[in-house]
């Protein structure tokens, strides 16, 4: 039997980055993702790799970048606000195509906000962010098992794209304890040729976001757009759930799924035809699903806690011909399953 054990959230995406063969970690503590600098803490001199608690969070994705430049696997984490004084780091790695993993355990704002979970950062995650024609894929995981195995699926893309890769999660699955399966190790990192590990024998590695003649900078950046357009290609990721016969289409992530998948139950069982469409990456967003179940004729009820920002892709997906009612909570109050069962039964 595989080994089981019980785990926060933010415990499981710190083992699994360890699991991932992360092999520099920098951070700088912030609620709700303390739990996971202080457990990096412990582990990672454990393992003979590289811990650092920086000065600040622009120290830290700056230390990002130069391990990620020698060819390492690095990873911060953060929280909103946190994640926010990063942007211009993410910005220059994005251009210089620097694989790393990002982190945000997120937290409600604007501002400072206040330490409850909350989905309010979904467009800056999904819009790049920084400055600049760029994206990161977005990875959102909904249990605690997701927390470990899409952070350690989020270096092997950090590696398979050379961009840095978001896993994106509310405050509320960052503190939230489940049942585990610790998965294997990854036992053989890729080789990076393109590293700048000294040039002996070799050319050397130049690694950069800008070109010093501005006639070439449209080139770079027409070959980083081309390697998004594969991401949206090659690495949508979702769940659908009871999506066959339904009239009816939940959409949610992150901890407002779990309560969606508690409102779409409630409906089953007072025979209302509910589905579920649950993104795993919110970019690239599942629009080809969506879009689909809007031909169908499907309305739709988007739950998340912020203002409604996720909602606008589902619009995108959706276009004007469909119902579409958001339910949301946001301020750091989580989203429970009353008021969208409450919403799945106003528009039958």
């Amino acid at each position: 039997m595989p080994e089981r054990t019980l785990m926060g959230g933010n415990i499981a995406v710190a083992e699994g980055a360890i699991l991932a063969g992360c092999q520099a970690y920098f951070g700088y503590p912030i609620t709700p993702q303390n739990d996971l600098l202080e457990h990096m803490a412990r582990r990672m001199p454990a393992e003979g790799r590289v811990f650092l608690q920086t000065e600040s969070e622009l120290a830290a994705i700056n230390m990002v970048y130069g391990a990620a430049a020698v060819g390492f696997r690095a990873m911060t984490s953060t929280s909103s606000p946190g994640f926010s004084l990063q942007q211009e780091g993410i910005s220059y790695m994005a251009g210089a195509e620097m694989p790393a993993v990002i982190v945000n355990i997120m937290r409600a704002g604007p501002g400072l906000g206040n330490i409850g979970g909350a989905q309010g950062d979904y467009m800056q995650c999904t819009r790049g962010g920084g400055h600049g024609d760029y994206y990161l894929i977005n990875l959102a995981p909904s249990t605690v098992q997701e927390m470990m195995d899409l952070t350690m699926l989020a270096f092997d893309l950090a590696d398979k794209y050379r961009n840095p890769v978001l896993v994106v999660a509310d405050g509320f699955l960052g503190q939230v304890m489940e049942s585990v399966i610790i998965r294997d190790r990854v036992k053989k990192l890729p080789e990076k040729k393109w590293a700048i590990t000294g040039a002996k024998g070799r050319p050397k590695n130049l690694i950069n976001s800008f070109e010093m003649n501005p006639i070439d900078h449209p080139k770079r950046i027409k070959l980083l757009l081309d390697k998004f357009e594969k991401m949206r290609r090659n690495e949508v990721r979702y769940e659908a759930l009871n999506t066959e016969d339904a009239d009816i289409i939940l959409v949610a992530y992150g901890s407002a799924a779990r309560s969606a998948i508690s409102a779409m139950t409630m409906g089953r069982s007072n025979k209302l035809r509910v589905g579920l469409i649950r993104p795993i990456t919110l970019f690239p967003f599942p629009y080809q699903p969506l879009a689909d179940l809007a031909d169908r004729g499907c309305k739709f009820v988007v739950a998340e806690m912020s203002g409604g920002q996720m909602v606008e892709d589902v619009r995108i997906a959706v276009g004007n011909q469909n119902e579409i009612k958001l339910v949301n909570s946001y301020g750091g109050v989580p989203l429970e399953a009353d008021p969208i069962f409450e919403a799945i039964d106003l528009l039958m």
